[in-house]
């Protein structure tokens, strides 16, 4: 017959669950009973000063002190009414949130969740209850328990008509969606937040959803969406006269249509965002057109055009004193000689960017190759002229 040798595991006593068992307290009468107005006064200031004193142990490094304070503030708090210990159970939750105290988390999440069940029981949850959970729940990260109470306030303000609440919990969901990175369901909040910007002829909340609406597009790999909307932000930037703000976003609409296979309104935008950026003198905004507007050319073996377009691009990285953009357009041109099988030109621009590699201490082995195979090139052609008849 066999035993199985007993499990530490097994006989091991759990910690017990700070906020599940209530301890008596001096702080509470000896006798349960409801506190009178004065008394839960006296409380509340009580509750406050333990509050304080776990704030200065935190600040000492004593955490454990601290949550130990914490946790007997938060059993004390339930006296005062459910609104009251959830909130504060999401400012102590954020404090454990912030020092990764992941089972901190844990036992305060747990309280929330029976906080809301017991709630929701017992009767629909009021406005004031939905909106503390649902910030308590953002404080400790539960995004997902935030969603959904967010998602019941916004039921609850469009049954009362209320279009400011309705508008705040739409706003709340976005950025809960984002924290998510759930663009799917970032994106449409957040054209029906720009709507309504628009329609209240809203500037500035429109440039801010605009942009928000731009990254969620980019990240989310729909490059026609973020050209749509990256263009009304240039529409908006010219209404603000933000026009300084124009040039890198032409760039990024150039991108987003090269991306979709349209190489002439790609090539328009960067061409637009270097104009723009020359006239404000905002060389490296006119030096990244160029870049993009060049590689362009390049893409489409129109290395006659991309040449000129380098050669633009010299100037400005020397104005900018940008000296590693300048080595790698030495390095583009000389490659584009090559190429076209123009060696002494090549030879002269690889060797220019040697200077600049050498003084950055930057790829120098890379353009002692180049200069190499220009060489060996070089060399060959005459050999091949002197054996000729």
């Amino acid at each position: 017959m066999i035993h199985s040798l007993p499990v530490l595991a097994q006989v091991q006593q759990l910690e017990p669950n700070p906020l599940e068992t209530f301890i008596e307290d001096p702080l509470l009468p000896s006798v349960p009973r409801p506190l009178t107005s004065f008394e839960q006064r006296k409380l509340r200031e009580q509750l406050n000063t333990l509050n304080a004193e776990a704030q200065t142990q935190l600040h000492a490094d004593n955490d454990n002190v601290a949550f130990k304070i914490w946790y007997r503030e938060l059993r004390l708090r339930r006296v005062l009414g459910r609104l009251e210990e959830i909130k504060s159970l999401g400012r102590v939750g954020e404090i454990a949130w912030n020092r990764t105290r992941t089972e901190d988390v844990q036992v305060i999440n747990k309280r929330l969740v029976t906080l809301q069940e017991l709630s929701e029981k017992e009767d629909s949850l009021s406005s004031a209850l939905l909106m503390a959970l649902a910030d308590a729940y953002k404080k400790l990260h539960a995004l997902d328990n935030s969603l959904a109470i967010y998602q019941k306030v916004l039921n609850n303000a469009r049954q009362n008509n209320d279009s400011i609440a309705e508008e705040a919990a739409i706003r709340e969901l976005g950025q809960l969606y984002l924290a998510k990175f759930d663009y799917p369901k970032a994106a449409p909040i957040y054209e029906d937040l720009l709507n309504r910007s628009q329609t209240r002829q809203n500037i500035l909340e429109e440039g801010v959803y605009l942009q928000i609406l731009a990254e969620i597009y980019g990240r989310s790999l729909q490059p026609e969406n973020a050209a749509r909307i990256k263009q009304k932000l240039v529409e908006n930037y010219l209404s603000s006269q933000e026009l300084e703000l124009i040039p890198s976003l032409k760039t990024a609409i150039g991108k987003d249509y090269e991306i979709l296979g349209n190489p002439e309104i790609a090539s328009q935008n960067y061409q637009e965002a270097y104009s723009l950026a020359w006239s404000f003198q905002l060389f490296g905004a006119a030096a990244e057109a160029l870049t993009q507007l060049g590689n362009l050319y390049q893409k489409y073996d129109q290395n006659d055009y991309a040449l000129q377009i380098y050669k633009n691009l010299i100037q400005v990285e020397q104005l900018s004193y940008n000296y590693y953009g300048l080595m790698r357009v030495y390095e583009k041109i000389g490659q584009i000689y090559m190429v076209s099988q123009q060696y002494e030109l090549a030879l002269e621009f690889f060797k220019k960017g040697l200077i600049l590699a050498q003084s950055l201490n930057y790829k120098q082995n890379d353009f002692l190759a180049y200069i190499q195979k220009a060489n060996t090139r070089i060399e060959g052609g005459k050999i091949k002229k002197e054996v000729s008849p």
